[in-house]
């Protein structure tokens, strides 16, 4: 074509993706359908992640044999499960996990104010004593752990206390 100075029409290189679409515009589009969770879109009742850029690919999940099976099983159970993503999980922070924090770092602090040396929290009696009578007594770490996460903590909390009162 190009030979006799004919040129065929401008190629349209454009693609048929939706650019600015996030999860949470397809949710509020599908509505409990599906669910969003970092950054990702799920099928609430297969479990499974979606592409959210594309509205075809979510319309055929959702007309698959395989999504009506598992949505009338899922609407069967009374338990309602969503997904997760593993960053999410990580990120969340329980009431157990909190307590064990406030837990060794105020044995860290005790042992300080009362010249204990951090070693005495390895030996088995004492070890013994923390997991029969204190509670999320066994989860504190042994002493180089307490050495080089918790103490540095300690030490600055003590400073900054310090440094107010001198104020």
């Amino acid at each position: 074509m190009e030979r006799f100075g004919v040129k065929s029409a401008p190629s349209r290189n454009r693609s048929k993706t939706a650019l600015y679409v996030t999860p949470q515009d397809r949710v509020t589009e599908f509505g409990s359908e599906l669910h969003e969770d970092g950054g990702k879109l799920f099928c609430t009742s297969c479990n499974v992640v979606l592409n959210h850029v594309r509205k075809s690919a979510i319309n055929d999940h959702l007309k698959s044999k395989t999504h009506t099976k598992r949505r009338a099983e899922f609407e069967e159970q009374n338990v309602r499960k969503k997904q997760r993503t593993l960053t999410a999980s990580l990120q969340c922070n329980s009431t157990a996990q909190t307590e064990k924090t406030s837990v060794i770092q105020d044995f860290v602090k005790m042992c300080l104010e009362a010249n204990i040396p951090l070693e005495k929290a390895d030996h088995p009696s004492v070890r013994a004593f923390l997991s029969r009578y204190v509670k999320n007594g066994s989860s504190i770490p042994k002493s180089d752990q307490l050495r080089k996460a918790y103490l540095p903590d300690g030490y600055d909390n003590e400073n900054q206390l310090i440094n107010t009162e001198d104020r």
